[in-house]
């Protein structure tokens, strides 16, 4: 999830565990640890583009890490806090659940993460967007509402409670409403005639209401949206694999590393006689018909005995673009 998300999810976490032994520095050791997984992202500026990758939500998104690392935590803030009631333990056990739920929540998006490393596994349900108003903003309320309170008043515990009770529900509902979007779209294609051989369902940007698919038919990809404000047929867009286009590169050790990243979920096109490999499971970057830029998509340029990967860049007014197209789709087709 974004920065913000995570930052309220360990405020509200470090809050349950110390908040009525030391006040609102529950929360701010709580965010601190709820932002720190995400520093993963740093190894971008000191490898390449396919490693990178592969270690974003690796490791720092293990329970292993968050095992590792709270004790570690936990002692040095309770060198820096003598003053207060809680130990080395208590410090500790708000740095684990700081860190552990990092992860857990951003199982529910798309790109997933590998919480139990160093098995090979990446949990990825793909019900929540990485960014969710509708999780974060009542979350945040409830937050704010605690730490008005004082450390030991009964509604600052309430307060704090009921953000989390709201969030978990919520992500059990977004679990839901995959499972019926994943019917509508199944039903759609039955009474279409269209013969397919995988499908994988997620929301799009921003919301839980509109939900796009892609659809495997063998020789391309159908990608079809459907809203639950939706009273006509679901319109699927056909996109040709192009794996062939790949050529002596399909061997190439980065390129199966980049192939395995997009789960075999991508796509190659080609520009000015340049090769780009599409990953499509974060979508395209409008919702126009002849759109064919997808949101992550990776130039693969050719050297002496090896091959360049570049992610190829995004910019603001693609983003306003789409958020724009989404608020019209969402209430229906």
């Amino acid at each position: 999830m974004d920065s913000l998300t995570q930052i309220v999810l360990g405020a509200a976490v470090g809050e349950a565990v110390l908040g009525k032994k030391v006040g609102n520095k529950a929360p701010l050791y709580g965010a601190i640890a709820g932002t720190i997984p995400d520093l993963d992202v740093l190894v971008r500026y000191v490898t390449d583009t396919v490693t990178a990758i592969e270690w974003h939500r690796g490791f720092s998104h293990s329970i292993v890490f968050s095992i590792l690392l709270a004790p570690l935590l936990g002692w040095l803030v309770w060198k820096l806090e003598r003053k207060q009631e809680a130990s080395w333990k208590d410090w500790s056990w708000l740095f684990f659940w700081g860190l552990f739920t990092h992860p857990v929540l951003d199982a529910f998006t798309t790109w997933g993460t590998q919480l139990f490393w160093p098995f090979d596994v990446r949990l990825a349900f793909q019900s929540v967007f990485v960014i969710d108003p509708l999780y974060t903003i009542p979350f945040l309320i409830c937050l704010v509402l605690a730490m008005l309170q004082k450390r030991t008043a009964p509604k600052r515990k309430k307060y704090n409670t009921l953000g989390i009770i709201m969030s978990s529900a919520y992500l059990v509902l977004t679990l839901v409403l995959k499972g019926i979007s994943y019917r509508q779209f199944t039903k759609s294609l039955e009474r279409q005639g269209i013969a397919y051989q995988q499908i994988d369902t997620r929301p799009t940007p921003m919301n839980s209401i509109l939900w796009t698919a892609n659809i495997d038919t063998g020789d391309a990809y159908l990608i079809g949206n459907y809203s639950f404000f939706d009273s006509g047929e679901i319109q699927f867009i056909r996109y040709p694999k192009n794996h062939e286009w790949l050529g002596d590169l399909r061997t190439h050790q980065k390129v199966k590393r980049l192939i395995n990243i997009t789960e075999n979920w991508y796509t190659v096109t080609k520009r000015d006689d340049q090769l780009f490999l599409n990953d499509l499971r974060f979508g395209l970057l409008s919702l126009d018909s002849e759109e064919t830029r997808f949101v992550f998509s990776y130039e693969l340029q050719k050297t002496n005995g090896g091959v360049m990967i570049l992610e190829t860049p995004k910019y603001d007014t693609d983003a306003k673009r789409l958020l724009s197209a989404l608020w019209i789709r969402i209430w229906g087709n």
